[in-house]
Parts: C-alpha cells; structure tokens; sequence
C-alpha cells in the first residue's frame, strides 16, 4: 500500500507540474543547505509557473512567446543547480551575461522548428548531472519521450591555462555529434568543485 501512495504522490506532481518539478527535485533542494535569497525567489518563481500552467488549464491555446520565456526560465533554474552552492556565486553574472544569452538563442532556433501546437510536447528534464557529468539539461519531446537537444557543460585544462567550462549544445539532427558552442567562462588554476557541490 506505501508504494502506491508513493507513486500516486510522484505522478501527481509529475502532472500537476507539467515533469518540470519532480519529487526527486523537492527531496533534493529539502537537504539542501540554508537557502539563499536568490534561492527563495527562484523557487516562488518555479511554484508561480507551476500554478499558472497546471492541467486543468489545458484548453488554453498555447502562447509561443510565453512558452519559450518559461522554457528559459526552466533553463535558467536547471544550470543553476547544477552549478550548486560552490560554483554558482564565482561564475553566476558571467553565466547570465555570455552564455544565457545563447542558450535563450538556441531554444528560439528550436521552437521555430515546431507548430505552435506541439510546443506544450517540449519539456525540460528532470534535473542535471552531478559529480564530473557534462548534462545540465536536455529538451524532450514528451509525447515521443525523444531528446531533441542536449546541454552541457565541460571542463576544458588547456596547458597553463587553468580551468575554463565550456558550454556547448548537441541536436538530435545529427545524431547529437556535434557540438554547438554557447561560450567559455574561466574558473581558475586550481581544481573546479564537482557539480551540484
């Protein structure tokens, strides 16, 4: 019986959420540290956007513009868990100045790719790769449960050069091969902490 409340529970929010916040999420950023200021507008904004977009509202004719500025607010939220609480404050205004500009880009490029009618299918994963892992979030098509585009992040050494993370994207166009540069940002000399640290 304890399971089936608890998968109850998952899909409930799944639904109620559109995937974008998961049970996985809510115990994450439970034990997560003190949460910052900029952490607690993050998460009214995450509730807000879930409270505005919830399944009883499903009869709505879906707004391009409006869409892709939640896709982006998602993306914005996604890259800075990923960077956690160690690497977000030293890398967070140059993040959102060189390389959120170009994520904002890609996304366009790709909802252009679709019907107006099939962007509610676009959604953003669950949540981003910890440890060494490049993902900071992928775009899928969730009725064909499909990945259609691929970001990451990569910590690039180059000799006597220190630490630099390199943010990149790949599409399913190729096979998700290539990647399609967003920009650098310098870390330092000394070892980056893992992700979501």
């Amino acid at each position: 019986m304890n399971k089936w409340i608890r998968k109850s529970f998952v899909v409930l929010v799944s639904v109620l959420t559109f995937g974008l916040i998961t049970p996985t999420q809510l115990i994450n950023n439970a034990n997560a540290e003190k949460p910052t200021e900029r952490d607690t507008i993050e998460a009214a904004l995450l509730r807000g956007y879930a409270q505005e977009n919830s399944f009883f509202e499903t009869e709505e004719v879906v707004d391009k513009e409006k869409f892709l500025e939640d896709l982006i607010k998602q993306a914005e939220l996604q890259s800075y868990q990923k960077f956690g609480t160690r690497i977000k404050p030293v890398i967070e205004n140059e993040f959102r100045e060189i390389i959120m500009p170009n994520i904002e880009k890609a996304l366009q490029e790709t909802a252009a790719q679709f019907p107006t009618e099939d962007l509610v299918n676009l959604a953003i994963t669950e949540t981003p790769g910890k440890g060494q892992s490049e993902k900071i979030f992928n775009i899928k098509n969730s009725e064909t449960n499909m990945d259609v585009l691929r970001f990451h992040v990569r910590r690039d050494n180059p000799p006597q050069a220190g630490y630099w993370f390199n943010f990149h994207y790949h599409t399913y166009h190729d096979g998700f091969q290539s990647h399609h540069e967003l920009g650098s940002i310098y870390w330092d000399k000394n070892t980056p902490p893992k992700w979501m640290s």
